[in-house]
């Protein structure tokens, strides 16, 4: 059985997020940046669903410019058995991914095609969705726990009202929640290792993939800075600052 991961190339979220100058998005130039942590999840997932003798290989992708390579090492080096880098340089936004995705399950047949839930840099929380509908496959999303018995996947799903679990049968899509695994450390001789691992290079063209209408983004800004707090001495005073406010 094959797996099929998906990593997104993301600004680090350890990194504070500048706005441009002249709002025409996010400043990227020498900032730091790093594996989606949700997808890094699902490669982790990935990784411990072979270990546990279901899967035979694990095999990486991601959507991007030359530099998104430095994620599929990343991912290479975590365990990852190969991987394969869509080359482009446009935008892609989640109906297109979600395309490419399916082009790469049709060409590999994997079993799972695991992803994290959402991206952390536009938080569309829409690949996995279209994927599965596109490929009329089950979905199974905001994984917190898979378990694989032959043909079936069992998935505990975080949903508003609490945990939800449901069984899918496979070929299907799984999306990572936070709470589903801790990734593991990748060590020196790992990253190493991973240097002589497989990537192929394909285009959107060799794919046959074509690209869904765009949303166009008109103005970035900031969130507004909040005002700071005060504090009351009794409830009566709440209750009038609030009234003030015309809160209540």
């Amino acid at each position: 059985m094959k797996i099929l991961v998906g990593v997104k190339r993301v600004v680090d979220y350890n990194v504070r997020i500048q706005v441009k100058p002249d709002g025409s998005g996010v400043a990227t130039d020498g900032v730091k940046m790093s594996m989606n942590p949700f997808d890094e999840i699902a490669v982790e997932e990935a990784l411990r669903i072979k270990e546990a003798g279901h899967a035979e290989e694990v095999i990486v992708t991601t959507i991007g410019p030359k530099a998104c390579q430095e994620q599929l090492r990343t991912a290479l080096a975590m365990g990852a058995d190969r991987a394969i880098h869509v080359l482009t340089d446009e935008e892609i936004q989640p109906l297109t991914g979600a395309r490419i995705l399916k082009a790469l399950a049709d060409k590999e047949s994997p079993k799972i095609v695991l992803l994290g839930k959402q991206a952390i840099d536009d938080d569309n929380n829409q690949t996995a969705q279209m994927l599965g509908a596109l490929s009329h496959w089950p979905q199974a999303t905001f994984a917190s726990e898979v378990k694989i018995e032959g043909e079936t996947a069992t998935v505990t799903r975080e949903v508003d009202a609490g945990l939800e679990t449901i069984s899918v049968n496979l070929p299907a899509v799984i999306s990572a929640d936070l709470r589903l695994n801790e990734p593991r450390y990748v060590k020196l001789p790992d990253i190493m290792k991973a240097k002589r691992k497989p990537m192929e290079t394909v285009s959107i063209e060799d794919l046959g993939v074509e690209h869904a209408a765009t949303v166009k983004v008109l103005k970035t800004a900031a969130p507004a800075k909040r005002q700071a707090g005060i504090k009351v001495e009794s409830v009566t005073e709440l209750v009038t600052a609030l009234k003030e406010k015309g809160l209540i």
